[in-house]
Order: C-alpha cells, then sequence, then structure tokens
C-alpha cells in the first residue's frame, strides 16, 4: 500500500504533528508514504517526494508544513480533476490523505466522488470546519493573539490608550472570540454579530472611566457598511476575498478614537499567528487525527474525515464535514458579550 500525503490552504501549527502520525502509524502497517508538494498543486504537477521516519522524527515541534501548501482548486482548472487522477496513478498511490479546512477537504469530498480512495485530515486556524470539535492549528493562533492582547494592555495602560488588536478570521469569529475572552478584552467584534459603534464606543466609555483604558478584538472579517476597501475584488481559487489590505482593525480604532475622543492605537498581527509552535493540544490533536486517518485506510473507509468529538477521535463523512461552516452560535456570542464589563 502507498499512502500520499498533502497540505492544503492555509498553513497552521500541527500539520507536521498530523504527517508524523500519519508516517509512523503507515509503518505499523508496512505502507509506503508519499508526500505530495505544495497541496493539491502537486498533484496536478506531479510533485512529490518520499516521506520516511527518518523525515519526520523530529518535526512534531516544529510549525508551518514540510511539504509546502497552496490554495490550488483542480476543481477551477480545465481538466483539473482527471489531471489529478492521472497523477494519482503515476505517482501508484493507493489512498491519499488530504489535510486541509473546508476548501481543501470540499475538493477531497468532489474528488472521492470520481474514484480515488481519499480520507481527510481537519486542519485551520479559524476552527470554522463542522463535524469536529475543535482543529488542530486553532489552539496555538489563539495563544499568541492572547500573548499579543496582555502586551497591548501593558502599554494601553501605560499611555492612557485604547487599544485595538486585529486577529485572522474571515468568516467565522471563533480566533477573536476565545481572544477576547481568555484575555479579558473589554469588546469584541465577529463576523457573525453586527457591528454597533455606538453600543460599543458607549460602553468603551465607562470601562475608560474606570481603569483608563481599554482593549477591543477585531475578527478581519466583520462586516462594515462605511469603509474603504482596498482589495476586497482580489480572490482567490475558492473565491474569498483577500483581506490583507481591508484595513478593518484602522477603521475600527478610526471609529472609537472619533467617537470616544480617548486616543487609541491598532495592531494587526497577522500571519504570526500561523507560525512557530504547536502548542501541546495541537501536537496531540494533530498526532491522533494523523494515525486516526491511516486506520481508516487499512479498514477501507475512504471519503470520511477523522475528527475529535469530545474527547474521542472519530470518523465522519467528508460531505458532512465541508456541508456548512461552523460558526460562532448566539450562545458563545452571549457568554462573551455578559463579561464585558
Amino acid at each position: 500500500m502507498k499512502i500520499g500525503i498533502l497540505t492544503g490552504g492555509g498553513d497552521c501549527p500541527g500539520l507536521n504533528a498530523a504527517m508524523r502520525g500519519i508516517v509512523l502509524k503507515a509503518a505499523d502497517y508496512g505502507y509506503e508514504v508519499i508526500g505530495i508538494q505544495e497541496g493539491w498543486k502537486g498533484l496536478i504537477e506531479g510533485d512529490s517526494r518520499p516521506l520516511t521516519i527518518a523525515d519526520v522524527d523530529e518535526i512534531i515541534g516544529k510549525g508551518g508544513t514540510i511539504l509546502g501548501t497552496s490554495r490550488t482548486n483542480p476543481l477551477k482548472r480545465e481538466d483539473g480533476v482527471e489531471i489529478v487522477k492521472e497523477n494519482f496513478e503515476k505517482l501508484g498511490l493507493d489512498a491519499l490523505v488530504a489535510i486541509g479546512g473546508n476548501d481543501t477537504l470540499a475538493v477531497a469530498a468532489e474528488i472521492d466522488k470520481q474514484g480515488i480512495k481519499i480520507v481527510g485530515i481537519p486542519k485551520t486556524m479559524d476552527n470554522d470546519l463542522s463535524c469536529t470539535d475543535y482543529t488542530f492549528g486553532f489552539d496555538t493562533s489563539v495563544t499568541i493573539a492572547v500573548d499579543a492582547l496582555e502586551r497591548l494592555q501593558d502599554t494601553g495602560r501605560s499611555h492612557r490608550r485604547i487599544m485595538v488588536l486585529e486577529v485572522m478570521g474571515r468568516d467565522a469569529g471563533w480566533v477573536a472570540l476565545f481572544t477576547g475572552i481568555a484575555g479579558g478584552a473589554d469588546w469584541i467584534l465577529i463576523p457573525e454579530e453586527p457591528v454597533d459603534f455606538e453600543e460599543m464606543c458607549q460602553h468603551l466609555n465607562q470601562v475608560y472611566k474606570r481603569k483608563h483604558y481599554a482593549l477591543v478584538v477585531v475578527s478581519e472579517g466583520i462586516k462594515i457598511e462605511k469603509e474603504t476597501i482596498k482589495s476586497l475584488d482580489e480572490r482567490d481559487e475558492f473565491g474569498h476575498p483577500i483581506h490583507r489590505e481591508r484595513g478593518v482593525g484602522q477603521i475600527v480604532a478610526n471609529e472609537i478614537e472619533n467617537r470616544t475622543k480617548h486616543p487609541t492605537r491598532v495592531a494587526v498581527i497577522g500571519h504570526i499567528q500561523r507560525g512557530g509552535t504547536p502548542t501541546l493540544f495541537d501536537r496531540m490533536l494533530g498526532t491522533r487525527v494523523g494515525v486516526k486517518a491511516v486506520e481508516l485506510i487499512a479498514n477501507g473507509e475512504f471519503g470520511k474525515m477523522a475528527c475529535l468529538i469530545g474527547n474521542e477521535i472519530k470518523a465522519v463523512p467528508l460531505t458532512d464535514a465541508v456541508a456548512e461552516l461552523k460558526t460562532v452560535t448566539k450562545d458563545w456570542w452571549q457568554l462573551a458579550k455578559g463579561l464585558f464589563k
């Protein structure tokens, strides 16, 4: 049995741990493992490399992905799926493990229908993939964001400023929500909830009277009616707008300063959230779903995704996992809002 692995979409800590879990478990069955370079792009171009135990021995604590990644979408390319199938056969693969978020696994679900034996592993720092309680990458990204917020708290307190931290989160606000709750933010803005500047600024004025500074966490994907967006027309191959120049953190900071008259500063940590050493949780989760993926292959359970439900690693159909985005629910938002005092 020869297994291929690819990592697609945005990178995040825990990818290397998952690959290590796959390679180590594959050794128990005598399976050969091939790494596909740069996600689906590697299967389109036939770019691969062997992955042995020696290759993964020391990568559990390393961020990113040793295979590289891309946002290539074979479904958007002429004959893309056929090319993927041809290279799957040319590489002599018997099964494929696709590690990715909604986009990568949506492609996997479609390619599974075309007859390629495939299993999925959920990763995304956004934690927005359905059918799994958590995805690896999320815990590390929030841990980094909380550290940034606490540093902003120090300087905000010192200079009597309102500090705005912009974090990633295109369609789901889990990173902003958890960062804000764990870091003691005074307000949080997420894509799932309408932005009410008046309500927020009235509250921030009260907070400022009490402690002479305030903390606000903003998700990059929040909806703002009156904003100047530089590059919303620029989209990736999956049709998502690219937010690198959207600048919602600065827009929010300007609104706060104009309305409250308190000095306000913004920090954007961006891709810093994606890199670095994975936390214990992400190392463990990545390893466990990697092992589970090989077990699914050994049992002939294709078209499924390894996932975390409670504290157990289980399997669900890929089609269920990508059917809808997992967004912040009202109960989570009410929990957060109840902490704004």
